[in-house]
Order: C-alpha cells, then sequence, then structure tokens
C-alpha cells in the first residue's frame, strides 16, 4: 500500500489535468484509509470533491476518514449525500445506520454531562449559604448553557424556568440580567418552548420586569419579549428545534396577551420612564404589517380599539405636573411615531376616520374639563399627534378654541405652561397656511418671549418657533417671511446655545431643530459649516442617548448639502409665468454646486462620517423611515461622490447596509435609487475588505430583484464580470451572496446571453453548485438554472455535457428536506423534460421517475406536486410512460 501512495504522489506532481489530479486525489485518499492516515485521506477526498462535487467515490471516501476521526455530524452529511445520488447502494444505506446510531450515543452522552453541568449550576442558585458571587457566577454560565441547543433544552425540563422566575425577584442587577439573558436562549427560535415561557412566568412578571428602575434591566427585558414575538410569529416558518415534531398550537392567544400587558403599560404610574419607551418600541416593531401586501392589519385595529386612548395618556402627559405616568425626554417623540405608525397601517376612509374620531374625543374630553391641566393635557395630546399622523393632529387643532388657548398660553408666566404651548405653536406651523396665519397673529409674542423670558428653555422653544416661521419660504430666495439678516441672527443664536454645554440637552436639542429650518437658507449654511464648534457638537449630540436629535440633525445635514429634491421647472413655463407676471422661485446664489461641494468637505472634516454611523446604529422609534431617509438617502450619496477615498468606501458601506436592512424602493424613492448602484458596484474590489463585498452583493441582489431598468443600470455599471468573480470566492457566504445577485441578474436577456453563448463553463458551474453542500449556494444555483432553463430552452440541451454526474446532481434536489430546494429541482426537471424528447426519456429511464411519481402525490406542498405531475403528464405525452389506470401506476411501455 505504501508503494501506491508513492505511485499517486509521483503521478500527481507530473499530472497537468484538472480531472486527472481530482481521481488520482481521490485513489490516494483510499490509500491514506488503508495507513489508518484518516487527517490525510480527508483531505485528498476534499481535494477531489473540489474539482468534483458529484464524485461519489470520494465524498464516500471522505466520509469513512470522517467517521474515524470523529466528526460524525460532516461524515452523516456526506453518507447521506452519497445515498441521494446512488439510492440502491446498501453500502451508504449500512454506513447512514452507524453513522446515526453512533450519533445518537454521542449526543446521550453529551446530554448526560451538560445535564450535570445545568444540574451543579441549579445546586449553586438554590443554596441559600452560598455566596453571593458564586451565585452571581453560577447565573452567568447558565446563560451560556442555555445559548446552546442542549443546554436550552436540560434546562427547560429540568423546571430551570421556575428558578429563573425566583431570580427575576433578586435585589442583585447582575442576577436578574442573567435570568433575562437565559430566557433570551431558551425562547431563541423555538415557538414551543416561549409559548410555554409565556404562560408560565405571565406576561404581568416580564412587563413588571421591563418597566423597573433599571434601564438595563429594561432594555434586557425588552429584547427578551422582541426574540419571544418573533418566536411565536416566526416558529412556524422555521425548523423545528429539539424533540417537538408534532403540530405546533396557533401562539394567537400568546400574542394577544403580549400586546395587551404592553397596551396597559402605558398610563401605569409603577412603570419607569424607561420602560414604557421599550413597551412603545415594542408596539412600534410588533403590530403594523411589514409588508403593505399582507391584507391582515387586525392586530392593527386591535391596538387602536383596545390602547389607543391609553398611549393618548402618555402623549397628553406633562412632566412637569404632577398627574401623569413618568416619561424620559424620548417619550413623546416615541408615541408620536408609534401613532403615525397605526396610523398608516390603516387600509380604508372608515378606519382612518374612526382613529380621528378617537382622538377628538380624547382631546375635546380634556380640553372642555374645567381647570387649566386639563387644557394643557389636551394641547399636549395635540402637539404630540401633529408630530405624528399629522392629518389627525390639524384636525384637532382645528377644534374651537384650541388655537386661541396655545397663543394665551404663550404669554402665561408659568414655565411649563408656556413651554407646553410653545411647542404646539412650532408644530402647529408646519403647514404653509398656518405658518402665514401665526406669522400675523403669533411673530411678536414669540419674539417677547425670546427678548424678554428669563428662563433659556423658553426662549430656546420660542427661538425655534422663529427659525420655523422664517423659513416658510423654503428654499425660494425670494420668499423671506423676515427682514434680510434676521435668519443670519437666529441661525448665530442657535449656534451659540448648540455649543453651551451649561444648557440641558433638550434645550441644546431644539437650538438644533431651529438650524434645521433655518439652514434652507444658503447664507445660513455657509455660516454653519465655517463654524466647526457648532458642527462637533451638533454631531456630538447625534452619538448621545437622546434619540429625538436624530431627524433634526439628518435634516440639517441635508439642507447643507442640498441633498432634497427640487422640480426644476421647465424654461418654457418660467417664461410663461414672468409674462403672466406669476411668482417664480429663486435659487440662491450660494446654492450652486460649488458651493455645495465645499460646504461638503467642511462637514467631512468636522467628522460627519462617524456620526452618521452611529446614527444609522440607534434603535429606537425616534429612527423612522423620513429619519432614515435623511440619514442615508440624502446625506450619504453626496459622500460617494465627492469625498476621500476611505470616506466614499465608507458611505456606500452604509449605503449598502440600508438596502439590505429596508426596502430599497422606500429608501431612495424616485431617481435617487439608480444613484445607489454605481457607490455598491465600486465595493466589489480587492481592495475592500469580505465584509463589504458581502453587503454589496447583497444590495445589488435586492436591487436587482425590483425592476429591469435597475437591472440595465447594474449591468452597465459593468458589475456581472465582477459579479461572476466573486462566484468563485473561497469564503461561502460571499459566494453564495454572489450567486444570489445572479440569480436576479439572469432575468435580463441580455444576462441570460452569457450563458447561452458557448465557450464558457458559466452553465456547468451552476449545475455543480447545485450539488454542494451549502444549502444556501444550492439555491441560489439552482434557482438561477430554473430561470434559464425556463428563458432560454436551448440550454437544456447543455445540461448533460457539464458534468457526469448531472442527473445525480438534480435526483439529489428532488430528494432534499428543504421544500425549496425540491421546488427547484422539480422545475428544472420539467423545462428539461418540455425542451426535447430526448432528455425526457434519459430523465424516465432513471430513478427520476420514481422520485417524481412520489412527489406528484405528495401533500406537502401543492407547487411540487403539481410540477411533478406536470412532468408525469409530459411523459405520457411523448408516450415514454403509460398513463396509469385506476389506482394503478404508469410504466415503461
Amino acid at each position: 500500500m505504501q508503494g501506491a501512495l508513492c505511485f499517486y504522489t509521483k503521478a500527481l506532481k507530473l499530472s497537468h489535468s484538472q480531472v486527472e489530479s481530482a481521481v488520482l486525489h481521490r485513489n490516494r485518499s483510499a490509500c491514506y484509509l488503508k495507513l489508518e492516515d484518516y487527517t490525510k485521506a480527508e483531505a485528498d477526498a476534499s481535494k477531489a470533491l473540489d474539482a468534483d462535487p458529484g464524485d461519489v467515490k470520494a465524498r464516500f471516501r471522505r466520509a469513512q476518514a470522517l467517521q474515524k476521526l470523529g466528526r460524525l455530524n460532516e461524515a452523516f452529511l456526506d453518507a447521506q449525500r452519497c445515498a441521494q445520488m446512488e439510492p440502491t447502494n446498501n453500502t451508504f444505506k449500512e454506513m447512514l445506520r452507524l453513522l446515526g446510531a453512533q450519533s445518537q450515543k454521542k449526543v446521550t452522552i453529551q446530554m448526560s454531562s451538560t445535564d450535570a453541568r445545568v444540574q451543579q449550576m441549579f445546586s449553586l442558585l438554590l443554596d441559600p449559604s452560598a455566596q453571593p458571587s458564586d451565585r452571581q457566577k453560577a447565573a452567568q454560565n447558565l446563560v451560556v448553557l442555555s445559548r446552546e441547543e442542549a443546554g436550552a433544552e436540560q434546562i427547560f425540563r429540568n423546571d430551570g424556568v421556575k428558578l429563573i422566575q425566583s431570580l427575576l425577584g433578586s435585589n442583585q442587577e447582575e442576577v436578574v440580567l442573567s435570568a433575562l439573558r437565559t430566557l433570551v436562549g431558551l425562547c431563541t427560535g423555538h415557538q414551543s418552548r416561549t409559548m410555554a415561557i409565556v404562560n408560565e412566568l405571565g406576561m404581568e412578571q416580564l412587563c413588571g420586569v421591563m418597566g423597573s428602575g433599571a434601564s438595563a434591566v429594561s432594555l434586557a427585558a425588552c429584547h427578551l419579549l422582541q426574540v419571544m414575538f418573533e418566536a411565536l410569529t416566526e416558529g412556524m416558518n422555521r425548523e423545528i428545534r429539539g424533540k417537538d415534531e408534532a403540530i405546533l398550537p396557533e401562539p394567537s392567544r400568546e400574542l394577544r396577551s403580549m400586546l395587551r400587558h404592553l397596551v396597559e403599560m402605558m398610563p401605569a404610574s409603577s412603570v419607569s420612564g424607561p420602560g414604557r419607551d421599550s413597551a412603545i418600541n415594542l408596539l412600534v416593531k410588533q403590530v403594523p404589517r411589514k409588508s403593505q401586501r399582507n391584507p391582515d392589519n387586525s392586530l392593527t385595529l386591535w391596538v387602536i380599539d383596545q390602547g389607543l386612548k391609553k398611549i393618548l395618556e402618555v402623549a397628553g402627559t406633562v412632566p412637569e405636573m404632577s398627574e401623569g405616568p413618568p416619561l424620559t425626554d424620548n417619550s413623546h417623540m416615541s408615541c408620536s411615531v408609534l401613532l403615525s405608525k397605526l396610523y398608516d397601517d390603516l387600509k380604508s376612509d372608515a378606519e382612518r376616520e374612526n382613529f380621528n374620531k378617537l382622538c377628538e374625543e380624547y382631546v375635546q374630553h380634556h380640553f372642555g374639563r374645567p381647570g387649566l391641566e386639563s387644557k394643557l393635557r389636551a394641547i399636549q395630546t395635540v402637539s404630540v399627534l401633529l408630530q405624528g399622523p399629522s392629518d389627525v393632529g390639524n384636525r384637532t387643532l382645528e377644534m374651537s378654541g384650541m388655537m386661541d388657548a396655545v397663543i394665551s398660553l404663550c404669554a402665561s408666566e408659568v414655565v411649563c405652561h408656556q413651554q407646553v404651548a410653545v411647542e404646539a405653536l412650532i408644530h402647529a406651523a408646519g403647514k404653509a397656511k398656518r405658518a402665514s396665519f401665526i406669522t400675523a397673529n403669533g411673530v411678536a409674542l414669540l419674539k417677547d418671549l425670546y427678548k424678554k423670558s428669563e428662563n433659556d428653555q423658553i426662549r430656546v422653544r420660542a427661538l425655534v418657533g422663529l427659525c420655523k416661521l422664517g423659513s416658510a419660504g423654503g428654499t425660494d430666495f425670494s420668499m423671506k417671511q423676515f427682514a434680510e439678516g434676521s435668519t443670519l441672527k437666529l441661525a448665530k443664536q442657535c449656534r451659540k446655545w448648540l455649543c453651551n454645554e451649561s444648557l440641558p440637552p433638550t434645550s441644546r436639542r431644539w437650538a438644533i431643530e431651529g438650524l434645521a429650518y433655518l439652514t434652507f437658507d444658503a447664507d445660513v449654511k455657509e455660516d454653519l459649516v465655517e463654524d466647526r464648534n457648532a458642527l462637533q457638537a451638533m454631531f456630538q449630540l447625534a452619538k448621545s442617548e437622546d434619540k429625538t436629535v436624530l431627524f433634526a440633525v439628518g435634516s440639517t445635514l441635508v439642507n447643507c448639502t442640498n441633498s432634497y429634491d427640487v422640480d426644476k421647472p421647465d424654461p418654457q413655463m418660467v417664461e410663461l409665468a414672468k409674462y403672466a407676471k406669476q411668482h417664480v422661485p429663486e435659487e440662491h446664489p450660494k446654492d450652486a454646486h460649488s458651493f455645495v461641494e465645499k460646504r461638503l468637505m467642511k462637514l467631512l472634516e468636522a467628522g460627519v462620517v462617524s456620526a452618521l454611523v452611529c446614527m444609522g446604529k440607534q434603535e429606537s422609534p425616534a429612527l423612522t423611515e423620513t429619519c432614515r431617509e435623511c440619514i442615508a438617502r440624502f446625506a450619504l450619496l453626496p459622500l460617494v461622490s465627492e469625498s476621500t477615498d476611505v470616506g466614499k468606501t465608507k458611505a456606500a458601506q452604509a449605503l449598502a447596509k440600508i438596502t439590505i436592512t429596508s426596502n430599497p424602493e422606500i429608501a431612495f424613492p424616485g431617481e435617487r435609487i439608480y444613484e445607489v448602484v454605481r457607490p455598491l458596484v465600486s465595493l466589489l474590489t480587492l481592495d475592500c475588505t469580505l465584509l463589504q463585498n458581502f453587503e454589496s452583493l447583497m444590495a445589488l441582489t435586492n436591487l436587482a430583484g425590483i425592476s429591469e431598468r435597475l437591472r440595465q443600470k447594474i449591468i452597465k455599471e459593468k458589475a456581472v464580470p465582477k459579479v461572476e468573480g466573486y462566484m468563485f470566492e473561497e469564503h461561502e457566504l460571499v459566494r453564495a451572496a454572489a450567486t444570489e445577485c445572479m440569480c436576479n441578474l439572469v432575468l435580463s436577456t441580455e444576462v441570460q446571453q452569457l450563458y447561452v453563448a458557448t465557450g464558457n463553463d458559466r452553465l456547468k458551474l451552476l449545475v455543480l453548485y447545485s450539488g454542494e453542500e451549502d444549502e444556501r449556494l444550492r439555491k441560489a444555483a439552482a434557482g438561477t438554472l430554473a430561470m434559464l432553463t425556463a428563458e432560454q430552452p436551448e440550454l437544456c440541451a447543455r445540461i448533460p455535457g457539464t458534468t457526469s454526474h448531472w442527473l445525480e446532481i438534480l435526483q439529489a434536489l428532488l430528494l432534499s428536506d428543504s421544500l425549496e430546494l425540491r421546488h427547484r429541482g422539480v422545475v428544472v426537471m420539467l423545462n428539461l423534460m418540455q425542451a426535447e424528447k430526448s432528455l425526457a426519456e434519459t430523465l424516465m429511464e432513471s430513478e427520476a421517475l420514481e422520485i417524481l411519481s412520489v412527489l406528484a402525490k405528495s401533500t406537502e406542498q401543492s407547487s411540487i406536486s403539481r410540477a411533478a405531475q406536470h412532468c408525469l403528464d409530459k411523459a405520457i405525452e411523448y408516450g415514454i410512460i403509460k398513463k396509469p389506470e385506476e389506482g394503478g401506476e404508469g410504466n415503461e411501455p
């Protein structure tokens, strides 16, 4: 055997053919097996499979080597693939049986070891004489165990939930955090355990923990509830973990229970401010539909019916007054976002009218009651509504006496009364029509407050009101509300307050709000970018815990870089308007492209990129789609064209993240979506990291699936050769992402023609990838193959020539445990049979006939059974098999 080994080694040194080398590696692997050098046997078999994944002998030898090395799971996968390729081979079946028995024994040993560790942790935690430090360490070890499936199952089966329930009542914050994190491990991706835990612990206790004063505990409990929601809503679509093979009950009862308790947390005075914000955040994420294509908005209707007035209780709370639940600086903004999300999720005029009616009834109830506190609550509610569903806010603002009350309270001597009224006035000035009314009736009042008030919090809010009114003309240079130079003075004061660190963060946030309005004026933009201290103060606030500042910072950046959409009027229409003496908008001279470029460079020098990255990572209801649009769509797009090389790369990567995590058509509306393609393609270079390559490919995949015009844009940017290059990348995630991108690109005829052209191995690569171990790669390759064979039937006849194992690969797709892979395999089979009778004959002479017959009768997924039946019908049409008689089966003629 040693002589044979030397022979194969010498032959490999002389071989220059990939096919020959694969055979030699396979044979040398057999030698190493005989010599019991299993590591080298596995390495040689893997090299043979790299050249030809369909080589069943090499795969079997690798399975034997892996078995001896103790890597039983990997060995089982290889043996299973061998059995799929040759279903009648008894050697493969016997090996599968042995591996199954060995794996079960190994799992039993591991489970007993894990069980011992779990019991040890339980003993420490239940021992009242144990040191607090030991108990804390045991609780942390329990978290680690819960992240492994075996550990999670043992904790759950050994009444660990009751122990965790007792830990939640601990006085030690670290112990409570460990208990919550252990529950996260138990619930992640496991629907049945989550349902049991919700029922055993009860939502009342979980919400009580989330509503506690400690913000770290509140956040951990919020994360746990988020994981529970995901497990309950998505668990049915995931592979069941553990031994829960039975059909699971519908989790709607537990979901409603969770939502009911979250809604009841809204007005509860016992709930802390951070806890209430967490509850609002969960409602924002879990209640509205993820897609408007889903017709079921019943959760939204249920929350509006059961909890809208409770949410309005939070919206109407004035923190400085004794009555009402405790709030944080973010609570009102979070409430605005929740109300806006609920309103936007409504489908009909009747549903929207009901929402309006409930809000009007609540505001009218408080506004009509005697006493100033009730009226302040009503005005505060209107202010929150104006920031959220503005149509609803406008209707409540137009109620009889409301605007007069706002104006009169601005002159109140009580600071908190003034503050509520001025904020309402600011939000009310959003519409140009109302801005004109307030300009005529409220400017003098705001000026008095700004000049004469001794309280800086009132002065800064009055200043923002003046800023908002002063910007009512937008970017139109000829439509200025105030005298020349007034906006510059207002902006100067905003910058002064922004840089004053002795002021509370809320006052400094309002200073940024003022700049967000004033930066429509190009003179203000120029002054701001020259004030480096003000820019850096703004960026520091953007990185802080105050989430309400995000939109103001984003808007200011948008204005400074002129990244807003501007509809350029037709020159002929402009001349016509001048002739008719109609108003024509004028652009400020300092809004020219050269000025914008200089402003952008100033922002880069001041550190805008790091601020944008921090803003984009925020997890808060305040980071709305509109806010994301400001941060990403407008602020990032200029950076990818006007920046240093590093800055361009960072900005392009940020764009990729936005394109992956949100709907590109919403994040980049209109023509902006086409501007994203070039920076994404720029990340497909060797100079970029594999992570950047991967995120670019994922983002391009999303774009390529939207429209033919976007696919043409990607092709025009010469991305196709780059994507093809990454299909050969060694990193499996990058390789799979590139294949997924190609799967969407082949919808374009131009890309299809690349596969139709002769003299290349593109088709062969797809066939081989369809037989790979990586399921994600197989899905992408088989999907591409399915589309190509449907759109270009001439490719079907070339598939048998790609590899001698083509038939085994297709049969393996049909036998896959994955329904998606099975569906792709059936579609490819159908395309081949429809293309040529000779191909149909080859398929029907193989085990494919039996497999298709079984799939056609399956009730697991109708689309698979229908496609399989179409294959059999085509074979009957060709006369290859007979039509089955009643109760019989079709046979070859």
